[in-house]
């Protein structure tokens, strides 16, 4: 398993009128745990989009618990819990308040893309020899 965790505070702009984080802003929170988890494997995404593998978004499911305020520090922890083998890879993400409440938790599901070719392809070699020793099995 593969994990990473980054913060961010809730800006104004992201909150509606009671002061809560936007609903659709979840997904954007997300997408921040996401890069930051490729980034600590050395990668950005646009290496990733340079070597010519895209990588858009299939699905796309969260759950709400608490609401996250305006300018609370959120910590985003980003989880991979399969090293992906076909065309598919899984982010589970969970959303903590600064007290270490779970507010949220997202699956955000992304293909790997070949733009070029117009068609799914799988994840690049690089990208998945990085990943692999977190996914060793134990004798």
């Amino acid at each position: 398993m593969f994990t990473s965790t980054t913060q961010i505070r809730v800006r104004y702009g992201e909150t509606d009128q009671m002061g809560y984080l936007y609903y659709g802003n979840y997904a954007l929170y997300y997408e921040v745990g996401r890069a930051e988890a490729i980034r600590e494997l050395g990668f950005t995404y646009r290496q990733l989009e340079e070597m010519g593998t895209m990588m858009p978004v299939a699905e796309l499911n969260s759950l709400y618990f608490r609401p996250a305020l305006y300018d609370d520090l959120i910590t985003v922890k980003t989880i991979l819990k399969e090293l992906p083998e076909g065309s598919r890879i899984q982010f589970f993400s969970e959303l903590y308040n600064e007290q270490g409440q779970l507010l949220n938790k997202g699956v955000t599901t992304l293909v790997f893309f070949d733009p070029k070719e117009k068609k799914k392809t799988i994840m690049p070699h690089e990208l998945h020899s990085r990943l692999a020793p977190f996914f060793k099995k134990e004798p």
